[in-house]
């Protein structure tokens, strides 16, 4: 006779299995993963540990977990990530939206409020968009705002259009194909970007949860990992209106570099943030001399 599996020792043996592959957080990993797996709340996991698990359960939690042995992150496997109070659909386009990144949205909101209450709407382009994630929490949280979210892989854009529909932003959200600026004619009030920043020397020695699930072309910004940095500059007064905003993640070590770029293009540093670790990871310039924010 099979032995019941509860929802404890299936954790537990989980925990167990992710410790013997050396994952870094392997009890929180397997609380996660499985909770995902069986649609489970965090309180349900504590509650309801003594519930037993049915075969169709047990396998769906076995393949999930050699899954997340074999490496593959574990929102990944869940096919979705929380993002600012945004429930995000991830694909193999996308990159996983990560909690630094909302330090992004904190410090550009109160410009984007700003340009609302002063004009009446406000007009934002997010390029790289990958899940929407950074344009979509802006437009969550200021009603008067619009969209236009770029990226060069038309699954990406799929993604952030399921995104938007999924949370009742697609009224005022858009997606276009384009490489940068490639496909774009118009001005607006704030550019938004997470463009791939790591250098190419060091994408050969990232984790395999990154280097191996995450799509390089969101990672790799070229030899000195300004590549798409320096696109962004040349390109950004063209199409900003005057007095619009650029707020930008940077890699940890590039605030100096990134802010060099785009003063030689004319745009001033109006603000700086860390991330959560103390490290610099936001940056956001204004155009031009019209007026600040």
């Amino acid at each position: 006779m099979t032995e019941a599996i509860t929802l404890r020792i299936a954790v537990l043996a989980a925990r167990q299995r992710f410790a013997a592959a050396h994952l870094e957080n392997a009890a929180g990993d397997a609380r996660v993963l499985i909770a995902g797996v069986l649609n489970l709340s965090m309180t349900d996991m504590l509650v309801d540990d003594n519930r037993v698990l049915s075969p169709d359960e047990m396998t769906r939690v076995d393949a999930a977990v050699m899954r997340r042995v074999n490496h593959e992150p574990v929102h990944r496997i869940l096919g979705h990530r929380a993002f600012y109070g945004l429930d995000l659909a991830l694909s193999s386009a996308t990159l996983e939206p990560r909690p630094d990144t909302e330090i992004l949205v904190d410090r550009l909101l109160p410009y984007l409020r700003r340009m609302v209450a002063e004009k009446g709407t406000a007009r934002l382009l997010d390029m790289g968009t990958g899940t929407g994630a950074i344009a979509l929490a802006l437009l969550q949280e200021c009603a008067g705002a619009t969209a236009l979210a770029t990226d060069i892989s038309n699954e990406a854009l799929a993604t952030a259009r399921q995104n938007a529909v999924r949370h009742g932003l697609d009224a005022r959200f858009e997606t276009l194909r384009s490489d940068w600026y490639g496909a774009i004619s118009t001005r607006f009030d704030m550019i938004v970007s997470n463009p791939p920043y790591i250098t190419t020397e060091v994408v050969a020695g990232l984790s395999p949860e990154v280097r191996l699930f995450d799509p390089m072309a969101a990672l790799d910004g070229g030899a000195d990992g300004l590549d798409a940095y320096r696109v962004i500059a040349v390109g950004a007064q063209a199409h900003l209106q005057p007095g619009g905003v650029m707020g930008l993640e940077i890699g940890y070590d590039q605030k100096e570099t990134v802010t060099a770029l785009f003063a030689a293009c004319g745009l001033k540093l109006v603000e700086a943030s860390q991330d959560h670790g103390g490290q610099d990871r936001v940056l956001i310039f204004q155009s031009g001399h019209n007026g600040s924010l």
